[in-house]
């Protein structure tokens, strides 16, 4: 449930690591995708980075979109059905940042141009009405269509686990790096947990 590990932050004798806070912020996984941005990219400033999917519920794109406010010139789209989109606490803190970002519902006009496509999944357990989400569930499918209007030198993201919106023939292509990201996080969150426990 959202606001749980501040709560349990603020009686806890030990430190408190936010792996997942329902569908608020997700920050060890901002890091391992900047982490993954630098390796893939070698850069994270001066990058154009699409978010695609359920934006509204998916804690890792709050985490990260905050995360990518720290850096110089990212510009950050966000593609989403209007009852998915950013929440506007997160657009709010982009906006105090003076970040440049837009809001769309499609993506085929900004392919070539972004650096990073990540992708969420709609999430079956946020959307009460099954009607909806079974209207929702397919609206975004990365496959090799997408990919053939993207950079070569593009990336695409996903926290993982996936449902269908990403076909597994995109698995193969070098600029599917999710499989990458998420072996990364192997080494970020035992960076973090060395950092607490040295401390």
């Amino acid at each position: 449930m959202t606001g749980t590990v501040g709560r349990a932050a603020e009686v806890s004798p030990v430190p408190i690591i936010n792996a997942g806070d329902g569908s608020g912020e997700h920050p060890t996984q901002a890091l391992l995708d900047l982490y993954t941005l630098r390796s893939e990219l070698c850069q994270i400033d001066n990058l154009h980075v699409a978010m695609v999917g359920d934006l509204r519920y998916g804690r890792t794109v709050h985490s990260l979109s905050r995360a990518l406010s720290l850096f110089d010139n990212v510009t950050q789209t966000f593609i989403s059905p209007d009852t998915l989109r950013m929440p506007d606490d997160v657009l709010k803190d982009l906006d105090e940042s003076k970040v440049k970002y837009n809001c769309l519902s499609d993506y085929d006009d900004i392919l070539p141009e972004i650096d990073v496509l990540y992708v969420t999944r709609i999430q079956k357990e946020r959307i009460d009405d099954p009607a909806e989400y079974e209207r929702l569930a397919n609206i975004y499918q990365i496959t090799p269509d997408t990919l053939s209007k993207m950079s070569t030198q593009a990336r695409i993201l996903h926290p993982l686990p996936r449902v269908n919106e990403i076909t597994p023939e995109v698995d193969k292509d070098p600029r599917a790096a999710y499989f990458r990201q998420a072996h990364n996080g192997l080494f970020v969150r035992r960076a973090i947990l060395n950092w607490i426990l040295s401390n």
